[in-house]
């Protein structure tokens, strides 16, 4: 037993010499942009840029878009898949799963074929068009988290008898899934939901092959052109990354501290 522990120790010591040193060497070069001193000149540059300001604004609308359509999608077919086609669920995991197997960059490129001007749909021709063609993108890499947080939150509680109780008293299926099922997968949902976000900020090739101003594209170009921002704007994208996985580990905690409660 002593053996075991041991050799984990080791594990996670070499884990976090592997994932945090480079972290401080990257953070301690972002801080030496002012010549023999430490400081955040680096950091102040990149917040009050206003290219940083533009595409961040407009990834956080993209993610909290890409959000919405995720839930709207993926909990009304979670619960029906469990509740009626029970037999499909094995089909269902292995499309969620797709994202993860193919490259984004043949997901755009079929996007941009599928929906370009010549197209019975062309939604790359316009910025509209090509917002909602990015989301719709975002929205399928955000699928297989998207649908596990939410598929293990609905394997938590008894959704038959809940759905055979409201409508024994007369609830619609539209309430059944708003007043019912949501509020009872809130903490799954928002797991994904945190996890959508983080996608949704760091990702770069749909953004970059759509054209489109988000925060990648602009951490690429601002890597091409300067040393010490970039450094800077990369610990803002992990510490916001961070972030999300701690809300993740709170919200979940305090989900079944409500539980420990009520029972």
């Amino acid at each position: 037993m002593k053996t075991n522990r041991f050799w984990s120790w080791i594990a996670l010591a070499f884990g976090i010499l592997y994932f945090v040193l480079p972290l401080l060497g990257l953070l301690e070069f972002s801080l030496r942009m002012r010549r023999g001193t430490y400081s955040l000149d680096a950091y102040w540059v990149v917040l009050t840029d206003p290219g940083f300001q533009a595409t961040f604004a407009y990834s956080v609308v993209m993610a909290i878009a890409t959000i919405i359509v995720g839930v709207v999608l993926v909990v009304p077919t979670a619960y029906w898949v469990r509740l009626r086609l029970p037999g499909w669920r094995p089909f269902i995991e292995f499309i969620t799963l797709l994202p993860l197997v193919i490259p984004a960059i043949v997901i755009v490129f079929g996007y941009i074929r599928l929906y370009n001007t010549s197209s019975i749909l062309p939604l790359t021709g316009s910025a509209m068009g090509t917002n909602i063609l990015l989301c719709l993108g975002y929205t399928t890499l955000a699928l297989p988290y998207m649908y596990r947080a939410v598929d293990t939150g609905l394997g938590a509680i008894d959704i038959r008898t809940m759905t055979e109780a409201a409508e024994s008293l007369g609830a619609s299926r539209i309430t059944i899934m708003s007043r019912i099922i949501l509020p009872n997968v809130l903490v799954a949902v928002l797991s994904g939901a945190f996890l959508t976000f983080a996608i949704v900020i760091g990702e770069f090739t749909m953004a970059a092959l759509l054209n489109r101003p988000a925060f990648g594209p602009f951490l690429q170009l601002l890597g091409a052109n300067r040393a010490y921002e970039p450094a800077a704007l990369s610990v803002i994208a992990f510490a916001i990354t961070w972030v999300c996985m701690g809300l993740i580990q709170i919200v979940t905690r305090f989900n079944k501290s409500l539980a420990a409660t009520k029972r």
